[in-house]
């Protein structure tokens, strides 16, 4: 778990209520302390039932609040707990958040410091419920929800799942890495990319031969998810065009799944009609099989194959721009693995790209279904910058910055 520049220094009040789910919170409030958050845990005496508060201080190394009349640490506005941590939180989120916590919000009780310190805070709130299926069915829960979404309170799940009574049904309290997710959506709503549209393209494509069989390329999707993420992190309203890949979308982007590149190009011309920017990341196939078998080609002789180009995404993302001016940015990416910077200048400016990402495939360290990428940016104007070896997450941070940088100078 790398620090996430979002999450630097963010302060998040973690309200925990009495619930089995208490148990993944313990991964919550750990997940965000290493991402670079500052935890503070907020307990019902409920709650303590189920984890001690050392468990959560010896997770966030940060006080654990159980008590209405407990004093608030150092570095707060005030000494009374529940006025100090509300003033100075950037979001709170209560996971498990109960029927019974959610009812008290509703009515604005205040009969605890979790309750309290609800109507206290100024600050976004964002619910993981979790309880029996037929408690978050019923009729008064329901309506209690609606009234919470109407006052502006985002909501994270539940899901369907087993529950601790051993039924199964909606009610589940979402994964921690989920409700992760939705914290960044919540805290990334006003950043310097809001109200702008960002189209991430990421995956392989496929070029089918028959019914069976395909080429590809072992693109795994990874580079392209991250920067949907970054740039849902930066306030942007993202769609995610994406190839066959196992991962799971940001939370917040508007995913596209597409097969073939003729299926990319359509997705990508659509999205991009009034976009800010476009990042093409995906591993896109040069090539395609000039006929397609209707059915499965038997394995009696060689098989030879003619091939044809299949249709130039950003040669045709440039004809529009050129045109409606949209997408204002355009990235490029560039796999090689031979002469880097020249072959990356050369696509850059064929391509009439903004900034192309240039890396080598041969290093075993990086590329493709690696976790890790060793990059290269080089702009319109003639820089060049060098990335050392990082995490595709980091990398995706650094081609936003740039971005961003571009889209505020336009």
């Amino acid at each position: 778990m790398e620090p996430v520049p979002l999450l630097r220094g963010k302060r998040i009040l973690l309200g925990v209520t009495g619930g089995i789910a208490v148990y993944k919170v313990c991964t919550l409030a750990s997940h965000l302390t290493q991402m670079g958050a500052e935890v503070d845990v907020v307990m019902t005496e409920a709650a303590t039932r189920f984890v001690a508060p050392l468990t959560f201080e010896a997770l966030t190394g940060r006080p654990a609040y159980t008590d209405l009349w407990q004093t608030s640490g150092a570095g707060l506005p005030t000494h009374i707990a529940h006025v100090g941590l509300a003033h100075v939180a950037d979001l709170l989120v209560i996971a498990p958040a109960t029927a019974n916590t959610m009812a008290k919000l509703v009515c604005g009780l205040a009969d605890n410091l979790l309750s309290t310190l609800a109507l206290a805070a100024t600050c976004p709130v964002l619910l993981a419920p979790a309880m029996d299926a037929g408690m978050w069915s019923h009729p008064a829960t329901q309506a209690n929800v609606a009234a919470l979404r109407a006052r502006g309170v985002h909501f994270a799940g539940p899901v369907r799942g087993r529950m601790a009574s051993g039924l199964e049904g909606e009610g589940r309290m979402m994964e921690p890495e989920e409700i992760l997710g939705h914290i960044r959506w919540v805290l990334g709503r006003g950043g310097p990319l809001a109200g702008r549209k960002v189209v991430v393209t990421a995956g392989p494509t496929r070029e089918f031969i028959d019914p069976v069989r395909f080429i590809s390329n072992p693109s795994s999707g990874k580079q392209g998810f991250a920067l949907a993420q970054a740039a849902l992190d930066r306030g942007a309203e993202v769609s995610l065009v994406t190839g066959p890949v196992s991962l799971v979308a940001p939370i917040g982007a508007r995913r596209v799944d597409v097969v073939t590149v003729q299926q990319m190009l359509d997705a990508v011309l659509g999205a991009t009609a009034d976009a800010d920017a476009l990042l093409m990341a995906a591993a896109v196939g040069d090539y395609r099989p000039a006929t397609v078998s209707e059915h499965k080609i038997k394995k009696t002789a060689d098989l030879t194959l003619r091939l044809e180009r299949t249709p130039d995404i950003l040669a045709a993302v440039a004809r529009r721009r050129a045109e409606t001016g949209f997408p204002r940015v355009v990235v490029g990416f560039a796999a090689e693995s031979q002469d880097l910077l020249a072959n990356a200048r050369s696509k850059l400016e064929a391509k009439g790209l903004d900034l192309i990402v240039a890396n080598d495939i041969t290093a075993a360290d990086a590329g493709f279904a690696a976790e890790t990428n060793r990059v290269v940016l080089l702009d319109r104007e003639g820089g060049v910058e060098e990335l050392p070896l990082m995490s595709k997450a980091a990398v995706a941070e650094a081609v936003l910055d740039r971005v961003t940088r571009i889209l505020a100078g336009s």
